[in-house]
């Protein structure tokens, strides 16, 4: 028993080792930033995003795990990013085959299975007070915000992929339910916006992730939080 209990020990050791060893994909890319932060030496940006102020029905996920956003109800979204510098050796092949959505950066999405799409939000239009700071994903954001996204749907969802699992991390849901990854467990966490109410302007584009149809006047997105399975507690 004693010597079986050791093999299994070595076995879970060496297979936590063999996920954590694990590198980002190649190319450039950008995530959201939850409150664990951002890979290292990835570089940081920032968008605060003036939604509706009439009636404002903003919605965010309790115990949700955004970086810099408090509370459920946030009269306006200012949601951080993490892009991976374009300078970044530390990576190895393609992202794998599966069911999300990444963010976009730059000019064309990673190598390998995904297909581009933007979703524009029309902000309030009433002293506008959008702002920015920072690296950004692609995408426009002036008055209004349009952030750019590559998703692919080449893989069954529950087919576990493989990356880094040294930190919790966020994608998108692309069709009906969250990516599994190995190593990491999953929460799905939405956000709902409240766009601008007169002469809404609301659009999407190509491939986005679930949840916006053209012609929606607000948006709700599922966004896809992983943390380490080997953790007890949603960090």
């Amino acid at each position: 028993m004693g010597a079986l209990f050791v093999l299994e020990t070595v076995l879970l050791v060496c297979f936590v080792s063999t996920i954590s060893a694990v590198k980002w994909p190649e190319g450039t890319y950008t995530l959201v930033k939850p409150k664990a932060g951002c890979p290292t030496e990835w570089l940081e940006g920032w968008r605060y995003q003036d939604n509706e102020d009439d009636d404002n029905k903003n919605q965010i996920e309790d115990q949700h795990h955004f970086f810099g956003i408090i509370g459920t109800h946030p009269r306006d979204m200012n949601f951080s990013y993490c892009s991976k510098d374009p300078n970044d050796v530390n990576d190895e092949g393609n992202w794998p085959s599966g069911d999300y959505c990444i963010l976009k950066h730059g000019s064309t999405c990673p190598h390998g299975g995904f297909q581009s799409g933007y979703i524009f939000w029309d902000d309030e239009d009433s002293n506008n007070k959008n702002s920015v700071g920072g690296e950004l994903p692609s995408g426009g954001f002036d008055r209004n915000t349009r952030i750019d996204y590559c998703c692919r749907d080449d893989g069954p969802y529950s087919t576990a992929i493989q990356l880094p699992t040294s930190k919790p991390f966020y994608l998108l849901r692309y069709n009906d339910f969250c990516q599994q990854v190995q190593g990491m467990l999953v929460r799905e966490e939405t956000v709902y916006t409240d766009d601008e109410d007169d002469n809404n302007i609301n659009s999407v584009h190509g491939s986005h992730p679930f949840g916006p149809v053209s012609g929606q006047s607000n948006y709700k997105l599922f966004y896809c939080y992983y943390w380490p399975s080997l953790s007890s507690t949603v960090l």
